[in-house]
């Protein structure tokens, strides 16, 4: 295992505190394996018992019919009588009225908790009814640029940043892909496999989606619009005009689903004069890079899309909340808060004319405020500063610790 000392460190605070911890995230971005880091620690550094550490892994065949009241007995069994229990629950959306049952141990016994799932179904209004005030959640991403690099020098030297800030575009962050040097159709293979099983497990078959050929077009609609702005209506007009009928309500449903699963993120816009988000025409990015590549194919021009997406995941990763920010008729690329603080971001692969420069720097020019502004991009530069904006190469930005 190779460590991810920016989640467990967190998750880690909580310990032996009344709170449940549930880690959610994309299948396979490393939610079990931090699961493992946590209980390699407890028994290492805190010297808990093996026998006060239960894990299970609810989306084995074992557990398939499983039901809340079975969970609960199975797991009030597996209790340590002589001090508290720490449950580490995987996957649990796969058992109906979980929520029940981790109230109930959490009320009623000396035990820590800790729980993941890959669906948001995880954070439904029943976790609150259940467990109001009393649990603490950890969005797990895939892997950062920073972790890419550190999984990669296990197994190989890492090239110029620059350099592998392109790898790491073009194959993505799921730490599966990165134990190893596997060849892109490989990695691509591996990204596939995550793909299908979110789409038909935790969308087809959870939400018994009889038109999967229709699913999937959206899915490639928006794997192809990273980045650009649109609407359920802007699908399913071009749906229309492929001659495949899809009313704006379904399209809707489905992107629902597909941010459900943690496929897809919205990105809302917000509007810096009138101080407002506004409800229409959003971004959506991808949970990773190599998603949009393993379903559509690489392509060199869908670069510039993609590193916005590496900026929106990484200020996430981070903690911000991201937007896309209007001023008059132009936009900022990401506007991204986290408590007082706040950042702009423009993100652009390269600046080859006065045109496009001035186009970079003046809508941020536009804004009046004295909260840090950055111009990201890729290719070389003279200078770091522009009249107070910050320009650096994404790689750069991507492994600061400046903001």
């Amino acid at each position: 295992m190779i460590y991810r000392p920016i989640y467990v460190e967190k998750i880690m605070a909580y310990t032996d505190t009344p709170f449940v911890k549930i880690l959610t995230g994309v299948r396979r971005c490393g939610k079990s394996t931090i699961l493992k880091m946590i209980m390699e620690k407890l028994r290492t550094e805190r010297g808990i018992a093996e026998e006060q550490i239960v894990s299970y892994r609810f989306d084995s065949m074992e557990y398939e019919d499983m039901t809340a009241k079975q969970m609960y007995q199975e797991l009030k069994s597996r209790l340590y009588p002589n001090g508290r229990t720490y449950f580490f629950l995987d996957e649990m959306q796969e058992i109906t009225d979980w929520e029940k049952v981790v109230n109930s141990l959490a009320t009623d016994f000396d035990v820590d908790l800790y729980v993941t799932g890959s669906n948001s179904r995880m954070m439904s209004s029943e976790i609150s009814t259940y467990l109001t005030g009393r649990y603490v959640t950890f969005r797990i991403y895939t892997l950062s640029f920073q972790e890419y690099l550190m999984f990669k020098s296990q197994y190989a030297t890492p090239d110029d940043v620059y350099k592998e800030l392109a790898n790491y575009i073009r194959l993505g962050g799921f730490p599966a892909t990165h134990l190893r040097a596997y060849s892109q159709d490989e990695v691509y293979t591996i990204v596939r496999d995550i793909y299908n099983s979110t789409v038909f497990s935790d969308i087809v078959k959870r939400n018994q989606v009889r038109k999967v050929d229709q699913l999937e077009r959206v899915v490639r609609y928006t794997f192809n619009n990273v980045g650009n702005m649109f609407s359920a209506k802007s699908i399913s007009d071009y749906l229309k005009a492929e001659r495949r009928s899809l009313d704006n309500e379904t399209v809707y449903s489905y992107l629902e689903k597909l941010e459900k699963a943690y496929l897809l993120h919205r990105c809302s816009r917000y509007d810096l004069q009138g101080k407002e988000i506004l409800k229409t025409r959003e971004k959506f990015y991808l949970a990773d890079t190599s998603l949009r590549y393993s379903v559509l194919g690489y392509h060199s021009d869908t670069v510039a899309s993609s590193l916005e997406n590496v900026v929106y995941l990484e200020l996430c990763r981070r903690g911000y909340t991201v937007y896309i920010g209007k001023i008059g008729e132009a936009e900022v690329d990401f506007v991204a808060t986290r408590q007082n603080e706040k950042i702009y971001v423009q993100v652009t692969q390269r600046i080859d004319s006065e045109k496009t420069e001035k186009r970079e720097y003046e809508r941020l020019l536009e804004i009046r405020d004295n909260y840090p502004k950055y111009v990201l991009r890729t290719d070389e530069f003279v200078g770091g500063n522009y009249q107070g904006i910050i320009t650096m190469h994404v790689a750069d930005f991507l492994l600061s610790d400046a903001y």
